[in-house]
């Protein structure tokens, strides 16, 4: 690129970020005033080259050295060039957050990016998944102190540039076996594993000369049964490790190719381990949350873009070609099933509250409900007032300060000409008023949600009432409905939950009925996919086993003495979903560089005879597999696979579903 060129280029970033200082401002201070309370945010504005590198770097402009980068960077590129994708944003859980915008987007894209990251950015500072790894993560700067850290390694002549790369090969291949449910925490503290090797704790036992009576009062039995007789040593951890990372680096030891042998970490592969593990445990919320945090983006970016006209009215139809191409995108669609969940949560929050008062009326009850009410008239009620619904400079004296739903001083300015409030009539509204202006139940899709509730929900609703004759008509039972309660129990939710516990709680058979959601999958009998069930109960259990672990299968360690050899026994604690074996065995060639000694996975696997399949096909059913254990071993040299009884496997089977892990083909 000549200097001419990096010259205009920076000249047109310049002119855009000035146009954007005001869309930013009032985007922030808009988000406020619904309640969202952000991270303050930096914008940058970057050209496609540097978005495309920023995306492949996870939203931050400096990582450590690796081919991976590439690989994303380039597919990045084409999926741009060839399947029509185009990057709008991308930003990063900090304090403050880091925005970037790419140059070539219209001003409706950048604006929809604007209010979008005010919702990210909302998230990532009230979710407790996210204050896991730190209140304050100033991420930024620890993944750039990272990069430096590796590159010096690298840069090192005593250190083989290629050792490193293969290093930082091994502990990818497991970046996800952390605990993601614990608080990030260096694994050199609390060590609650073994502070000692297990031969060194029995001869300290030893030389204390404990009587039996003490040792059965402070150790655990099958602990001390193990010190016994057969000698078989001592199993640690205590309870199965999921903290695959921190394992290894408390007690692995590298393999010696040359020496055949495993030997004591090097301190450059003690530190590019924990290095990794820090950064596993930063994006694990993300992971983790990425249903409710995209679908959170989504609907807020959407009420302040469509319903509070942050897209003028030039923009308006540019807009909403591009919310349709992020919520219409094919397969499993976060952005959309999110923004589903989060609106039905409101919906049911509203409807919770009206049917609240409602049933409190004398002379009505969760019986007759149905029959007394008329519905059209309720919701007739529950429309917004016109003074908040439709704000001009024309109608400002039909507001109030001292209304609840006005801000005061807002409207004060108003008044005095210094708010435009053609462009900004959200500015003289409180929380309370701007929640009525945005009453989800409503609005014209949502106008049957209240009418359509089925006499047990009503009746659960009942059944909490300890006050029930407290109005004595309807109209005065819905002038106490506040309006606020969903979007009040949004914030509660988008404060404690993960994705898997927002779709345990709210996928619910209403949801999917409503939504058209169905489960399909790879069936024997017809050799292609089928949709196998429109039941809520399937489709709740293949989307969370989709979303459980990041996807992932979920392994432990459950012996670093197994069988007494200092070799280590991990689990895949199975929950109907059988490993790719393949892939298990390349895995462990990757586990035996990390711990220097032989590797073992126990699994479940699903064996079906190929007689059964012909007569399933016959009769276009299923065939019925059977589950048996295995045990799959690398010593360095060669895989094996062996046959366990079922009594050896059955603590790693799930009694039911236990939303571990999924194929990705599963699931649409």
């Amino acid at each position: 690129m000549t200097k001419t060129n990096r010259d205009t280029d920076r000249i047109e970033a310049r002119r855009q970020a000035t146009s954007l200082e005001e869309p930013v401002r009032e985007a922030n201070a808009l988000a406020e005033k619904l309640g969202l309370a952000p991270y303050d945010v930096n914008y940058w504005i970057v050209d496609y080259d540097e978005m495309n590198q920023l995306i492949a770097y996870g939203g931050f402009q400096e990582r450590y050295p690796h081919w991976r980068w590439g690989m994303a960077y380039d597919r990045q590129q084409k999926q741009n060039q060839f399947l029509g994708g185009k990057a709008f944003e991308i930003v990063n859980n900090d304090d403050p957050s880091h925005a970037f915008l790419q140059e070539s987007n219209a001003l409706a894209d950048q604006k929809a990016v604007i209010t979008h990251v005010e919702a990210h950015a909302d998230f990532f500072a009230n979710n407790e998944w996210f204050g896991m790894f730190a209140k304050h993560p100033a991420a930024a700067a620890m993944l750039s102190r990272h990069a430096e850290s590796i590159d010096e390694y690298m840069s090192d002549p005593e250190i083989s540039r290629a050792d490193v790369e293969k290093w930082i090969d091994h502990i990818l291949c497991l970046e996800d076996n952390v605990d993601q449910h614990t608080a990030f925490r260096e694994s050199s503290v609390g060590d609650e594993d073994s502070p000692f090797e297990p031969e060194e704790i029995a001869d300290r036992l030893g030389d204390l000369e404990l009587s039996e009576d003490v040792l059965r009062e402070v150790f655990d039995e099958e602990w001390l049964d193990a010190q016994e007789g057969d000698g078989d040593g001592i199993s640690f951890p205590v309870e199965p490790e999921k903290d695959l990372l921190g394992f290894l680096w408390r007690h692995g030891m590298a393999y010696d190719g040359e020496a055949e042998k495993a030997t004591e970490y090097e301190s450059w592969q003690h530190d590019v381990l924990e290095l990794l593990r820090r950064e596993a445990y930063y994006f694990a919320p993300q992971k983790m949350t990425k249903v409710m945090n995209e679908g959170w983006a989504a609907y807020w970016e959407s009420m302040m873009m469509g319903e509070e006209n942050f897209a003028g009215s030039n923009e308006f139809f540019h807009y909403a070609d591009h919310q349709a191409r992020v919520l219409a995108s094919p397969g499993l669609n976060p952005y959309k099933l999110g923004k589903e969940l989060w609106e039905y949560v409101e919906n049911s929050a509203n409807r919770r509250e009206v049917l609240d008062r409602l049933l409190r009326v004398e002379g009505i009850t969760w019986r007759n409900l149905k029959d007394v009410v008329d519905f059209d008239d309720v919701m007739a009620t529950l429309e917004p007032g016109s003074e908040i619904d439709a704000i001009t400079p024309e109608t400002l004296d039909e507001l109030s300060a001292d209304d609840p739903r006005v801000d005061g001083d807002a409207l004060e300015r108003a008044r005095a000409g210094e708010i435009d409030v053609d462009a900004y009539p959200w500015k003289v509204l409180s929380f309370e008023g701007l929640a009525e202006r945005h009453y989800s139940l409503a609005k014209p899709q949502n106008r049957g949600f209240l009418a359509r509730t089925s006499l047990e929900d009503v009746e659960q609703v009942a059944r909490y009432l300890f006050d029930d004759a407290q109005y004595s008509d309807v109209e005065t039972a819905l002038a106490d409905v506040s309006y606020t309660a969903g979007w009040e129990r949004m914030t509660e939710i988008r404060e404690s939950h993960n994705d898997v516990t927002f779709l345990d709680e709210f996928l619910t058979e209403e949801f999917v009925t409503d939504n058209d959601y169905f489960a399909y999958e790879y069936t024997r009998a017809t050799g292609d996919f089928r949709v196998t069930s429109t039941d809520y109960e399937d489709v709740k259990k293949k989307l969370m086993l989709q979303f459980t672990n990041f996807g992932k299968p979920t392994i432990a360690v459950y012996d670093g003495n197994y069988n007494n050899r200092n070799e280590l026994l991990l689990g895949h604690q199975y929950n109907g979903v059988a490993l790719d074996l393949g892939q298990a065995r390349e895995t462990l060639q990757r586990v035996f560089q990390l711990w220097g000694r032989p590797v073992n996975l126990m699994t479940i696997v699903k064996e079906v005879n190929e007689h059964d399949v012909e007569v399933a096909k016959r009769r276009d059913r299923e065939p019925e597999p059977e589950e048996r254990g295995k045990l799959v071993r690398y010593d360095g040299e060669e895989i094996t696979i062996e046959d366990l009884a079922w009594e050896e496997v059955e603590d790693i089977a799930a009694a039911d579903v236990d939303y571990d892990t999924k194929p990705d083909e599963w699931l649409a």
